[in-house]
């Protein structure tokens, strides 16, 4: 994986004189952030205060409207729509789309390498930190797969000015760019082709992501012989159609001192075919997103060692192809997953759920987790109940189910809490296993879903989040998010892990 391109990141009270661009905000009650030198130069200049300026063009607040105003003192001006509202009411989500919907807009023009300034107004070291991502994020774009050199970035450097530079807010700048960095890790796997990225490769590029942590990640990385002997025959089951080979990964990051225990778990389907119940060529095209669990769980866990938080953490991301062949498992065949426990296999293209049974059964036998949660594009049930951009939680426990909501809150990722209902388990009894993976008609998939990833937690606290449709943009790229992977997941992992460290 090349590393994705990311903008040095500092914090200023004054407007630098390196910058090229300025994005500043507009709310309900007028232009935000613009610092009074750029006021006085546009005064200046125009004979208009920079506001009549705005009005004269058509600005809008609109969320995430953009409008570029001319250049004044050779500094061009961005404003960014805040929403119909006053300044002083906007959330940090909003100023971190915000950021990422401005410095697209200063990515588009014609610049080389410049330096992008963003003065919101705001001075709390948590604001800094959600524009400061929000900034980070919204420079990302893929970098085309083509013969030629790889385009130079569009900005180099981008600078959050605030009248305050304590220690505190330096730190929110730093704590922005690894958390930024980590997504836009998992972004590049996700947009990865699955003939560069499979099991085999995907694993390789794990442990080198790892071993740059800032401290210690410990790698353990289980073959197909590894897996065989070790009774995983979920992960061994879905990667029986392909060519390349499954992969368990297991990372670990244990700081002196920790006491919590966090075990991560991701489903990293790196291309899925359906298998014998064979997608149709739509549905199987942006498939190579299959793996995002697995790269949010890799992501985290870098950024949580990154960041040196005092918290043990677990990372497991199950690995395989599903893929149709003579040597394809089959629906009603009956697989022994991690401990023993028996599935009758319902459809092949439930793939995800089969691996996640081995990963999960393994953490919460042998682990001693104080919390699970798993990150899966599990179900087609979950967008159809939510749609493409609010992920589903599920848990046995509405204390966990708490915990992580607030966590996916104050990072800025939307998920809704939805039930297991009691009936669920019903659909899932099975005539020739301990239980069957799925049922065979009806609604509620993403609940049978979570269903049968219950089985497999034992007694642990635990929480699924089901990423099926935030996982992979189709649509243009809006705010921070860009086309392809999202890096949905990372973001709330982390904000768990800093809820949770002692």
């Amino acid at each position: 994986m090349l590393a994705p391109l990311l903008p040095q990141a500092a914090i200023a009270r004054s407007l630098p004189r390196s910058a090229a661009v300025l994005i500043a905000g507009l709310a309900a009650d007028g232009v935000v952030g613009l610092p009074d030198p750029v006021s006085t130069s546009y005064s200046k200049k125009f004979g208009h205060h920079p506001e009549d300026l705005a009005k004269s063009v058509g600005a809008s607040s609109k969320a995430l409207a953009t409008t570029l105003l001319p250049a004044a003192a050779g500094t061009t001006v961005v404003l960014v729509g805040l929403g119909d509202k006053r300044a002083v009411e906007v959330t940090d989500e909003e100023l971190r789309a915000a950021a990422g919907a401005g410095v697209r807009a200063a990515g588009g023009l014609e610049l080389s390498a410049a330096t992008v300034a963003i003065s919101f107004g705001r001075t709390e070291p948590t604001s800094l930190r959600a524009i400061t991502e929000g900034a980070l994020l919204g420079t990302y774009t893929f970098r085309a797969l083509t013969a030629g050199e790889p385009k130079p970035a569009k900005i180099a450097a981008i600078t959050v000015i605030s009248r305050s530079s304590s220690k505190q807010h330096l730190a929110a700048v730093e704590e922005a760019e690894i958390v930024a960095a980590a997504v836009l890790a998992n972004r590049e796997w996700v947009n990865q082709p699955a003939n560069l990225l499979y099991p085999e490769s995907f694993a390789d590029d794990v442990r080198s992501y790892a071993a740059g942590a800032r401290n210690k990640i410990t790698v353990d990385i289980l073959d197909e012989k590894a897996l065989a002997r070790s009774g995983y025959g979920g992960i061994l089951a879905v990667g029986s159609g392909s060519a390349q080979l499954p992969r368990l990964v297991r990372l670990s990051y244990a700081p002196h001192g920790a006491r919590f225990q966090l075990v991560l778990v991701g489903k990293g389907i790196t291309f899925d075919s359906g298998g014998l119940d064979i997608k149709t060529p739509s549905g199987m095209y942006t498939m190579k997103s299959d793996m995002s669990g697995a790269g949010a769980v890799f992501a985290a866990i870098r950024a949580i060692a990154d960041l040196g938080l005092k918290i043990k953490v677990i990372a497991y991301g199950a690995l395989a192809e599903n893929m149709p062949s003579g040597s394809a498992w089959r629906p009603s065949d009956v697989l022994t997953t991690y401990g023993g426990k028996t599935v009758e296999n319902i459809n092949s293209d439930a793939e995800g759920r089969i691996v996640m049974a081995d990963a999960l059964a393994r953490a919460a036998a042998e682990d001693a987790p104080d919390l699970i949660i798993d990150v899966a594009t599990l179900t087609g049930a979950a967008v159809t109940a939510l749609g493409e951009r609010t992920g589903a939680l599920f848990s046995n426990s509405d204390d966990t189910a708490s915990t992580v909501l607030a966590a996916a809150a104050t990072a800025g990722e939307r998920f809704w809490q939805l039930p297991i209902v009691d009936e669920a388990r019903s659909h899932l009894d099975s005539e020739m296993a301990d239980l069957r993976s799925g049922r065979t008609g009806g609604g509620g998939g993403a609940i049978t879903a979570a269903a049968f990833l219950r089985e497999f937690v034992g007694e642990a606290n635990w929480a699924h989040l089901d990423v099926a449709g935030p996982a992979f943009n189709s649509s243009g790229a809006y705010g921070y998010v860009s086309s392809g992977g999202t890096g949905i997941g990372v973001r709330t992992l982390v904000a768990v892990a800093e809820s949770l460290a002692g």
